[in-house]
């Protein structure tokens, strides 16, 4: 990102995979099942990139989507700011991005989502991610959304009314092209805390103090502990499945 052009640059970590969330919903995702040995590298990872010089977020009572959206949108406060690019591929950060200003960075597929391209993904535009989640359900946060409410239908319905308060309760006023919409919408009523209790867990905090400037941002090249971080790296011995050592 920096030989890209970026001048100011943080890096948000789930330095404790457990947040508030959980104890909203009690399926939402923990650090279970995470492999010891990757376990073992987040600490690692939090040095590395402090010693490179970046600023780092590891985030502890909220999640790194959180850190993200929260300094997205402060960054953006900044007029001298020309334009906040959130780097991930995390479905829920689509909520973030402003028209042209805030815009969200696949580097996998190298494709960067404005706020047309959020539309043109999800069938919604940004502000209606939270619903649209909350429908359709996000597995990798742990939560199933409503039984029946699918990509196409939920994005049917968000597309013409946004939220769900201002959907009818009678699918006869809807007018859009959902398949069963009289289920659809029995669902919705029946399971309406579920529905917003979901929406809570996809919307991200914006209200985070992370930094009182975009400054204090500016990536100004390694600190001074970096050479050696990175000799200790070199030197490192790990074990392979046939318990030899073997230098990295």
């Amino acid at each position: 990102m920096v030989r890209g052009g970026a001048t100011h640059v943080a890096v948000a970590t789930d330095h404790i995979i457990e947040s508030f969330r959980n104890d909203l919903w009690p399926g939402y995702k923990t650090g279970q099942g995470i492999d010891p040995a990757l376990w073992s590298q987040f600490p690692l990872l939090e040095d590395v990139l402090s010693a490179a010089g970046i600023v780092v977020w590891p985030m502890v009572e909220f999640e790194a989507d959180d850190a993200l959206a929260a300094g997205a949108v402060a960054a953006a406060r900044d007029p001298r700011v020309e334009r906040v690019i959130v780097c991930t591929p995390d479905k829920d950060l689509a909520q973030c991005v402003r028209g042209s200003r805030i815009v969200q960075l696949n580097r996998r597929t190298r494709v960067t989502l404005d706020e047309a391209g959020v539309v043109k993904k999800f069938g919604v535009p940004p502000e209606s991610i939270p619903d649209y989640l909350a429908l359709v359900g996000d597995a990798a946060d742990g939560y199933p959304g409503l039984p029946g409410w699918g990509p196409k239908s939920t994005a049917a319905v968000l597309a013409k009314f946004g939220h769900f308060e201002s959907i009818p309760t009678d699918w006869r006023d809807w007018h859009v092209d959902a398949t069963n919409a009289s289920n659809l919408s029995a669902t919705l009523q029946r399971d309406w805390d579920r529905a917003l209790l979901f929406r809570t867990l996809a919307t991200l905090r914006t209200d985070i103090a992370l930094f009182d400037g975009v400054e204090e941002l500016r990536w100004k090249g390694s600190a001074a502990g970096f050479a050696a971080l990175a000799a200790q790296l070199d030197a490192a011995v790990t074990q392979d499945p046939a318990k030899k050592s073997r230098s990295v």
